[in-house]
């Protein structure tokens, strides 16, 4: 009997020490795992912040600088050519160059046309297409003919420009600080002097815009002068013949009249002193002769 109630407690302490040894390693085991979990979602995110200010950080830094390069580099150009072009039919080529500034998005401005003595046609007309045309319609134009002369100029009006919009948004401002006064004005005499500063600013504002507008459109269309000018009509070489007899009498003919007509030219200019000569001839034999003859019989009778 007491072999028995002691075996019974060293069963129930055996059993109670192995359940809290388990108990232990389950709570290690899960500590460890959450330790090493904890590590990899650390891991994880490290690097997925990593990817992401790496790549994404350069693509942003990239795309800033490329919105913001454009506005660093454009330049604002004014180019004009003049062509003087020699072509077969005047009207044919001038329908030509309006057809290909329209299609070019451009259009047609002034235009001169005016002939010659010999009756040849001549045209000035000037052209307006888009900048980024200019060069492929200037390459059409001076191929429609023989190209007799061309000039092109280009001038650069970027700090014009930028000086200009500045300028335009400034006095947008003052013109609205302006009317902000007018609107928190109380008394008649702010009210008029404020108005009088309104309408000059706003007079100043509607000349930028004047000049804004004025080189936006001599920047974004470039002014193309074309003058066309029909070729000389080459006459047919004559052919080396013998001469005959309608020839012979055409020459002789010609060298009659020729000869009649400096004959002609001769007496004309020899008809003055003719004229004069034979009016003082007239006037010796009717008044200077006869008293001559008069005088002399009686001079004679005297000396006898």
């Amino acid at each position: 009997m007491r072999a028995r109630r002691s075996v019974r407690p060293v069963h129930a302490l055996t059993g109670l020490l192995l359940a809290t040894a388990l108990a232990l390693t389950g709570c290690s085991g899960g500590a460890n795992d959450s330790g090493s979990g904890g590590k990899a979602a650390d891991g994880a995110a490290a690097q997925s912040d990593a990817k992401g200010a790496a790549p994404g950080g350069a693509k942003e830094a990239n795309g800033a600088e490329a919105t913001r390069a454009p506005n660093l580099t454009v330049s604002h150009i004014i180019r004009t050519a003049s062509l003087t072009v020699q072509v077969k039919d005047v009207p044919k080529a001038l329908d030509e160059a309006r057809t290909t500034t329209e299609n070019a998005g451009g259009y047609v401005g002034n235009e001169t046309t005016s002939r010659d003595d010999e009756g040849r046609e001549h045209t000035r007309v000037v052209l307006r297409v888009p900048v980024e045309k200019y060069d492929e319609v200037l390459a059409g134009l001076q191929g429609a003919g023989k190209l007799l002369e061309r000039t092109a100029k280009a001038q650069d009006v970027t700090d014009q420009v930028v000086d200009v919009d500045s300028r335009v948004r400034s006095q947008r401002a003052s013109v609205a600080r302006v009317r902000e006064l007018m609107d928190r004005a109380t008394k008649l005499s702010d009210v008029v002097e404020l108005e009088s500063e309104l309408s000059s600013r706003e007079a100043d504002l509607e000349a930028l815009l004047a000049q804004q507008a004025s080189l936006k459109d001599r920047t974004s269309l470039a002014t193309i002068t074309l003058s066309l000018s029909e070729a000389p009509v080459k006459k047919a070489a004559a052919k080396d013949e013998d001469p005959g007899f309608l020839d012979a009498l055409s020459g002789g003919w010609d060298a009659f009249v020729t000869m009649l007509r400096w004959l002609a030219v001769a007496f004309g200019a020899v008809l003055p002193f003719a004229a004069v000569a034979a009016v003082l001839v007239l006037a010796w034999l009717r008044l200077v002769r006869p008293r001559v003859r008069t005088t002399t019989p009686e001079e004679n009778r005297g000396q006898d």
